[in-house]
Protein backbone atom coordinates (compact mmCIF):
# COMPACT_ATOMS: atom_id res chain seq x y z
CA UNK A 1 0.00 0.00 0.00
CA UNK A 2 2.81 2.46 1.17
CA UNK A 3 4.70 1.54 -2.24
CA UNK A 4 1.64 2.21 -4.13
CA UNK A 5 1.35 5.65 -2.64
CA UNK A 6 4.80 6.60 -2.81
CA UNK A 7 4.84 5.66 -6.64
CA UNK A 8 1.71 7.95 -7.35
CA UNK A 9 3.49 10.62 -5.56
CA UNK A 10 5.76 10.22 -7.81
CA UNK A 11 4.63 10.11 -10.97
CA UNK A 12 2.64 13.55 -9.49
CA UNK A 13 6.25 15.30 -8.98
CA UNK A 14 7.40 14.57 -12.48
CA UNK A 15 3.86 15.88 -14.00
CA UNK A 16 4.03 19.01 -11.64
CA UNK A 17 7.68 19.51 -12.22
CA UNK A 18 7.04 19.16 -16.18
CA UNK A 19 3.98 21.96 -15.52
CA UNK A 20 6.28 24.27 -13.42
CA UNK A 21 9.09 24.37 -16.24
CA UNK A 22 6.65 25.12 -19.26
CA UNK A 23 4.78 27.94 -17.13
CA UNK A 24 8.50 29.13 -15.83
CA UNK A 25 9.35 29.26 -19.66
CA UNK A 26 6.37 31.16 -20.34
CA UNK A 27 6.22 33.89 -17.28
CA UNK A 28 9.95 34.49 -18.23
CA UNK A 29 9.28 35.04 -21.71
CA UNK A 30 6.25 37.09 -20.64
CA UNK A 31 8.43 39.16 -18.20
CA UNK A 32 10.56 39.88 -20.72
CA UNK A 33 8.38 41.37 -23.23
CA UNK A 34 6.56 43.40 -20.71
CA UNK A 35 7.03 46.48 -18.15
CA UNK A 36 6.53 45.85 -14.99
CA UNK A 37 2.85 46.19 -14.14
CA UNK A 38 -0.77 45.93 -14.71
CA UNK A 39 -0.23 44.16 -18.27
CA UNK A 40 2.80 42.07 -16.72
CA UNK A 41 0.58 40.75 -13.50
CA UNK A 42 -2.10 40.13 -16.27
CA UNK A 43 -0.14 37.50 -18.16
CA UNK A 44 1.48 36.72 -15.04
CA UNK A 45 -1.52 35.64 -13.35
CA UNK A 46 -1.98 32.18 -15.21
CA UNK A 47 0.96 31.16 -13.53
CA UNK A 48 -0.19 32.47 -9.82
CA UNK A 49 -3.30 30.09 -10.32
CA UNK A 50 -1.19 27.25 -11.33
CA UNK A 51 1.17 27.61 -8.36
CA UNK A 52 -2.02 27.89 -6.04
CA UNK A 53 -3.67 24.70 -6.85
CA UNK A 54 -0.41 22.40 -7.27
CA UNK A 55 -0.66 21.01 -4.21
CA UNK A 56 -3.70 19.91 -5.12
CA UNK A 57 -1.87 17.25 -7.11
CA UNK A 58 -0.61 15.44 -4.19
CA UNK A 59 -1.84 12.96 -1.67
CA UNK A 60 0.53 12.87 1.17
CA UNK A 61 0.75 15.76 3.87
CA UNK A 62 4.79 15.67 2.87
CA UNK A 63 4.18 16.58 -0.73
CA UNK A 64 1.04 18.87 0.13
CA UNK A 65 3.19 21.02 2.34
CA UNK A 66 6.56 21.38 0.81
CA UNK A 67 4.74 22.02 -2.86
CA UNK A 68 2.38 24.63 -0.87
CA UNK A 69 5.64 26.35 0.83
CA UNK A 70 7.80 26.59 -2.59
CA UNK A 71 5.02 27.28 -4.78
CA UNK A 72 1.59 28.58 -3.41
CA UNK A 73 3.74 30.73 -0.65
CA UNK A 74 7.02 31.84 -1.68
CA UNK A 75 6.38 31.05 -6.13
CA UNK A 76 3.14 33.26 -5.78
CA UNK A 77 5.15 35.87 -4.22
CA UNK A 78 8.27 35.66 -6.03
CA UNK A 79 5.87 35.87 -9.00
CA UNK A 80 4.04 39.24 -7.57
CA UNK A 81 6.91 40.89 -7.17
CA UNK A 82 8.46 40.09 -10.55
CA UNK A 83 5.16 41.86 -11.41
CA UNK A 84 6.48 44.63 -10.13
CA UNK A 85 9.77 44.62 -11.38
CA UNK A 86 11.12 43.64 -8.07
CA UNK A 87 12.46 40.35 -5.80
CA UNK A 88 14.96 37.85 -6.87
CA UNK A 89 13.50 36.89 -10.14
CA UNK A 90 15.40 38.21 -13.42
CA UNK A 91 13.87 37.48 -17.07
CA UNK A 92 17.35 37.75 -18.48
CA UNK A 93 19.01 35.25 -16.26
CA UNK A 94 19.27 31.87 -17.78
CA UNK A 95 16.09 29.58 -18.04
CA UNK A 96 17.29 26.91 -15.24
CA UNK A 97 18.28 29.41 -13.29
CA UNK A 98 15.14 31.10 -13.38
CA UNK A 99 13.32 28.17 -12.51
CA UNK A 100 15.01 26.89 -9.87
CA UNK A 101 14.74 30.46 -7.79
CA UNK A 102 11.11 30.86 -8.60
CA UNK A 103 10.17 27.29 -7.50
CA UNK A 104 12.51 26.52 -4.76
CA UNK A 105 12.73 27.90 -1.20
CA UNK A 106 16.43 29.62 -1.78
CA UNK A 107 17.76 33.10 -3.34
CA UNK A 108 20.98 31.76 -5.83
CA UNK A 109 24.24 33.44 -5.54
CA UNK A 110 27.16 32.87 -7.69
CA UNK A 111 30.43 31.30 -5.91
CA UNK A 112 32.46 34.29 -6.58
CA UNK A 113 29.82 36.94 -4.87
CA UNK A 114 29.08 33.79 -2.00
CA UNK A 115 29.24 36.05 1.31
CA UNK A 116 27.53 35.71 4.49
CA UNK A 117 24.43 37.85 4.44
CA UNK A 118 24.86 41.31 6.53
CA UNK A 119 23.67 41.14 10.26
CA UNK A 120 24.66 36.93 9.52
CA UNK A 121 27.67 35.52 11.15
CA UNK A 122 28.86 32.50 8.89
CA UNK A 123 27.99 29.27 10.43
CA UNK A 124 31.17 27.01 11.01
CA UNK A 125 32.76 25.03 8.43
CA UNK A 126 31.76 21.95 9.49
CA UNK A 127 28.19 22.73 9.22
CA UNK A 128 28.34 21.67 5.88
CA UNK A 129 25.50 20.72 3.24
CA UNK A 130 26.84 17.09 3.65
CA UNK A 131 27.17 17.00 7.90
CA UNK A 132 23.39 18.26 8.07
CA UNK A 133 22.13 15.51 5.98
CA UNK A 134 23.99 13.13 7.97
CA UNK A 135 23.18 14.86 11.14
CA UNK A 136 19.14 14.53 10.02
CA UNK A 137 19.23 11.54 8.55
CA UNK A 138 20.26 10.18 11.78
CA UNK A 139 18.18 12.04 14.31
CA UNK A 140 14.54 12.12 12.08
CA UNK A 141 14.53 8.52 12.10
CA UNK A 142 15.10 8.29 16.17
CA UNK A 143 12.55 11.08 16.57
CA UNK A 144 10.11 8.71 14.23
CA UNK A 145 11.10 5.81 16.63
CA UNK A 146 10.62 7.52 19.73
CA UNK A 147 6.60 8.82 18.62
CA UNK A 148 5.76 4.93 19.94
CA UNK A 149 5.91 5.99 23.16
CA UNK A 150 4.27 9.45 23.05
CA UNK A 151 1.14 7.92 25.14
CA UNK A 152 3.54 7.64 27.68
CA UNK A 153 4.95 11.04 27.73
CA UNK A 154 3.66 14.31 28.52
CA UNK A 155 1.97 17.27 26.71
CA UNK A 156 5.71 19.44 26.96
CA UNK A 157 7.91 16.39 26.09
CA UNK A 158 5.92 15.69 22.80
CA UNK A 159 5.77 19.41 21.91
CA UNK A 160 9.75 19.21 21.97
CA UNK A 161 9.60 15.90 20.10
CA UNK A 162 7.55 17.97 17.69
CA UNK A 163 10.19 21.09 17.36
CA UNK A 164 12.96 18.78 17.18
CA UNK A 165 10.92 17.15 14.36
CA UNK A 166 9.91 20.40 12.23
CA UNK A 167 13.83 21.80 12.98
CA UNK A 168 15.79 18.94 11.54
CA UNK A 169 12.90 17.83 8.59
CA UNK A 170 13.39 21.64 7.54
CA UNK A 171 17.56 21.26 7.85
CA UNK A 172 17.43 18.14 6.09
CA UNK A 173 15.11 19.37 3.53
CA UNK A 174 16.98 22.83 2.80
CA UNK A 175 20.40 20.79 2.84
CA UNK A 176 19.12 18.63 0.12
CA UNK A 177 18.30 21.47 -1.75
CA UNK A 178 21.30 22.91 -1.28
CA UNK A 179 23.36 19.68 -2.59
CA UNK A 180 21.05 20.15 -5.69
CA UNK A 181 21.57 23.73 -6.44
CA UNK A 182 25.23 22.91 -5.78
CA UNK A 183 25.76 19.87 -7.89
CA UNK A 184 23.66 20.95 -10.57
CA UNK A 185 23.90 25.18 -11.48
CA UNK A 186 27.34 25.48 -9.17
CA UNK A 187 25.78 27.92 -7.66
CA UNK A 188 24.92 28.59 -3.42
CA UNK A 189 22.13 29.33 -1.70
CA UNK A 190 22.43 31.76 0.55
CA UNK A 191 22.01 30.95 4.11
CA UNK A 192 18.16 29.69 4.86
CA UNK A 193 18.54 29.02 8.68
CA UNK A 194 21.77 30.35 10.92
CA UNK A 195 21.89 28.34 14.34
CA UNK A 196 18.49 29.83 15.64
CA UNK A 197 19.37 28.64 19.07
CA UNK A 198 21.86 31.55 19.30
CA UNK A 199 19.31 33.91 18.52
CA UNK A 200 19.56 36.95 20.98
CA UNK A 201 16.08 38.47 20.42
CA UNK A 202 13.04 38.26 18.08
CA UNK A 203 14.11 40.27 15.51
CA UNK A 204 17.46 38.06 15.47
CA UNK A 205 15.43 34.96 15.55
CA UNK A 206 12.61 35.84 12.90
CA UNK A 207 15.17 38.01 10.95
CA UNK A 208 18.55 36.89 10.56
CA UNK A 209 18.21 32.95 11.39
CA UNK A 210 14.94 31.53 10.97
CA UNK A 211 13.92 30.19 7.12
CA UNK A 212 15.29 33.22 5.65
CA UNK A 213 13.70 33.17 2.89
CA UNK A 214 10.14 34.03 4.28
CA UNK A 215 11.65 37.15 5.39
CA UNK A 216 13.74 37.55 2.15
CA UNK A 217 10.29 37.83 0.50
CA UNK A 218 8.18 39.71 3.13
CA UNK A 219 10.55 42.72 3.00
CA UNK A 220 10.35 43.85 -0.48
CA UNK A 221 6.48 42.22 -0.89
CA UNK A 222 5.04 43.42 2.20
CA UNK A 223 7.29 45.46 5.02
CA UNK A 224 9.03 48.28 3.01
CA UNK A 225 5.28 49.42 1.57
CA UNK A 226 3.80 49.42 4.35
CA UNK A 227 6.60 51.01 6.31
CA UNK A 228 7.22 53.81 3.51
CA UNK A 229 3.36 54.72 4.32
CA UNK A 230 2.72 53.80 8.21
CA UNK A 231 6.30 53.64 9.52
CA UNK A 232 8.30 50.78 10.69
CA UNK A 233 5.76 49.16 13.57
CA UNK A 234 2.97 48.92 10.81
CA UNK A 235 5.68 47.48 8.48
CA UNK A 236 6.39 45.00 11.05
CA UNK A 237 3.03 43.87 12.09
CA UNK A 238 1.68 43.63 8.49
CA UNK A 239 4.64 41.25 7.36
CA UNK A 240 3.87 39.28 10.57
CA UNK A 241 0.54 39.53 9.76
CA UNK A 242 0.76 38.01 6.62
CA UNK A 243 3.21 35.33 7.80
CA UNK A 244 0.63 34.05 10.10
CA UNK A 245 -2.45 34.22 7.12
CA UNK A 246 -0.05 31.83 4.78
CA UNK A 247 1.37 29.74 7.63
CA UNK A 248 -2.79 29.10 8.15
CA UNK A 249 -3.01 28.55 4.00
CA UNK A 250 -0.23 26.14 4.72
CA UNK A 251 -2.39 24.21 6.87
CA UNK A 252 -5.31 24.42 4.86
CA UNK A 253 -3.38 22.88 1.73
CA UNK A 254 -1.76 20.32 3.62
CA UNK A 255 -5.20 19.18 6.14
CA UNK A 256 -7.93 20.13 4.10
CA UNK A 257 -9.22 22.10 6.82
CA UNK A 258 -10.18 25.21 7.62
CA UNK A 259 -7.63 27.41 9.83
CA UNK A 260 -8.57 28.33 13.31
CA UNK A 261 -6.31 31.17 13.92
CA UNK A 262 -4.11 30.31 16.56
CA UNK A 263 -1.72 30.14 14.14
CA UNK A 264 -2.24 33.74 12.57
CA UNK A 265 -2.29 34.90 16.49
CA UNK A 266 0.63 33.50 17.18
CA UNK A 267 2.49 35.66 14.52
CA UNK A 268 0.36 38.32 15.42
CA UNK A 269 1.33 38.10 19.48
CA UNK A 270 5.39 37.54 17.81
CA UNK A 271 4.81 40.97 15.87
CA UNK A 272 3.58 43.36 18.23
CA UNK A 273 6.67 41.74 20.53
CA UNK A 274 9.26 42.16 18.05
CA UNK A 275 8.29 46.15 17.04
CA UNK A 276 7.95 46.87 20.87
CA UNK A 277 11.31 45.53 21.17
CA UNK A 278 12.56 47.60 17.82
CA UNK A 279 11.17 50.63 20.04
CA UNK A 280 13.12 49.80 23.22
CA UNK A 281 15.93 49.55 21.06
CA UNK A 282 16.07 52.44 19.09
CA UNK A 283 16.35 54.34 22.92
CA UNK A 284 20.00 54.69 23.87
CA UNK A 285 20.84 53.81 27.14
CA UNK A 286 17.81 52.07 28.19
CA UNK A 287 18.78 48.58 30.08
CA UNK A 288 18.91 45.57 27.92
CA UNK A 289 19.45 41.78 29.05
CA UNK A 290 23.57 40.46 28.84
CA UNK A 291 23.49 38.06 25.57
CA UNK A 292 23.83 35.15 28.43
CA UNK A 293 20.54 35.64 29.42
CA UNK A 294 18.65 37.08 26.46
CA UNK A 295 19.22 34.13 24.25
CA UNK A 296 17.74 31.78 26.27
CA UNK A 297 15.02 34.50 27.36
CA UNK A 298 13.98 34.48 23.49
CA UNK A 299 14.30 30.54 22.97
CA UNK A 300 11.81 30.06 26.07
CA UNK A 301 9.60 33.05 24.58
CA UNK A 302 9.28 30.99 21.18
CA UNK A 303 9.18 28.56 22.74
CA UNK A 304 6.08 29.25 25.15
CA UNK A 305 4.23 30.67 22.54
CA UNK A 306 4.90 27.99 20.09
CA UNK A 307 3.46 25.63 22.10
CA UNK A 308 0.27 27.85 23.26
CA UNK A 309 -0.83 28.70 20.03
CA UNK A 310 1.14 26.80 17.36
CA UNK A 311 1.83 23.15 17.62
CA UNK A 312 -1.81 22.63 19.20
CA UNK A 313 -3.09 23.82 15.79
CA UNK A 314 -1.20 20.93 14.09
CA UNK A 315 -2.63 18.59 17.04
CA UNK A 316 -6.03 19.36 17.32
CA UNK A 317 -6.26 18.91 13.09
CA UNK A 318 -4.22 15.55 13.84
CA UNK A 319 -1.38 16.46 11.38
CA UNK A 320 1.00 14.60 13.72
CA UNK A 321 -0.03 11.14 13.43
CA UNK A 322 -0.74 12.23 9.67
CA UNK A 323 2.63 13.12 9.45
CA UNK A 324 3.60 9.86 11.53
CA UNK A 325 1.26 7.75 9.61
CA UNK A 326 3.68 8.73 6.60
CA UNK A 327 6.64 8.61 7.89
CA UNK A 328 6.15 4.86 8.93
CA UNK A 329 4.85 4.08 5.35
CA UNK A 330 8.29 5.86 3.96
CA UNK A 331 10.16 3.68 6.47
CA UNK A 332 8.21 0.40 5.23
CA UNK A 333 9.20 1.33 1.48
CA UNK A 334 12.62 1.75 2.66
CA UNK A 335 12.73 -1.46 3.98
CA UNK A 336 11.12 -3.17 0.76
CA UNK A 337 13.52 -1.57 -1.45
CA UNK A 338 16.64 -2.71 0.59
CA UNK A 339 15.37 -6.31 0.68
CA UNK A 340 14.76 -6.26 -3.09
CA UNK A 341 18.22 -4.96 -3.05
CA UNK A 342 20.09 -7.40 -1.21
CA UNK A 343 18.01 -9.86 -2.92
CA UNK A 344 18.74 -8.50 -6.25
CA UNK A 345 22.42 -8.91 -5.45
CA UNK A 346 22.42 -12.65 -3.87
CA UNK A 347 20.75 -13.85 -7.08
CA UNK A 348 23.58 -11.99 -8.93
CA UNK A 349 26.35 -13.30 -7.34
CA UNK A 350 24.47 -16.78 -6.73
CA UNK A 351 24.69 -17.08 -10.87
CA UNK A 352 28.19 -16.19 -11.35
Amino acid sequence: MATAVMDSEFGSLVKVSAAVWAAMFYARLAAASLRPGAPRLAALLPVVALFCVVPFSFSTTTFRGCSAFFLSWLGVFKLLLLAAGRGPLNPTHPLHHFVFSASLPVKLRHLASAKPAKGVDPAPANESAAGKILVSGAVIPLIIYTYQFKNAMSRYQLLILYTGHIYFSLQLLLAVVHGLIHGVLGMEMEPQVDRPYLASSLRDFWGRRWNLMVPAILRPSVYRPVRARLGDAAGVLAAFLVSGLMHEAMFFYIMWRPPSGEVTVFFLLHGVCTAAEAWWARHAGWWRPPRAAAVPLTLAFVAGTGFWLFFPAMIKAGLDEMVLHECQGMVAVMEQSGRWLAGATNLTFATR
